[in-house]
């Protein structure tokens, strides 16, 4: 199970940071592949703060890959990345799903359909990764 886990963290972890580090350096190419929304598709205020929020993704989201890395390499640190990643990962799925809500919500676009649909189940994976995580975290600390 650990191993499984920790290729799990791996595979999810480097798909959203990969994604968001991409979207930061190169905002087209990631919508064009799917990872990102269109500048054209969505509010210019969303753009703004999705554009802020990729920067930072990319500092941070590298810490639940790590923390599956090491996981997978049977090291006990795994333990500390895993909670950092997985709060990071709590927060971001979190964030990422109220936050197109509320825009849907007060007619403001966040997306095209394919990229909410899309949103909508990832985002929900990676924080439901991030919450197992913390729960495995604890548990072996």
């Amino acid at each position: 199970m650990t191993l499984a886990w920790g290729i799990a963290l791996l595979a999810l972890g480097l798909l959203a940071w990969g994604g968001q580090t991409l979207s930061w350096l190169s905002p087209r190419l990631g919508a064009r592949l799917g990872v990102f929304e269109s500048e054209d598709s969505v509010d210019p205020a969303f753009w703004a703060d999705a554009r802020g929020e990729v920067v930072w993704d990319a500092w941070t989201l590298w810490t639940l890959p790590a923390a599956g890395l090491l996981l997978i390499l049977d090291q006990p640190s795994w333990a500390y990345l895993g909670l950092i990643g997985g709060s990071i990962y709590v927060y971001f799925g979190g964030r990422g799903v109220m936050a197109r809500r509320q825009m849907n919500r007060r007619g403001l676009a966040a997306g095209t359909e394919s990229d909410l649909r899309g949103a909508f189940v990832m985002l929900p994976v990676w924080a439901v990764a991030g919450l197992v995580t913390i729960v495995a975290a604890i548990n072996e600390l």
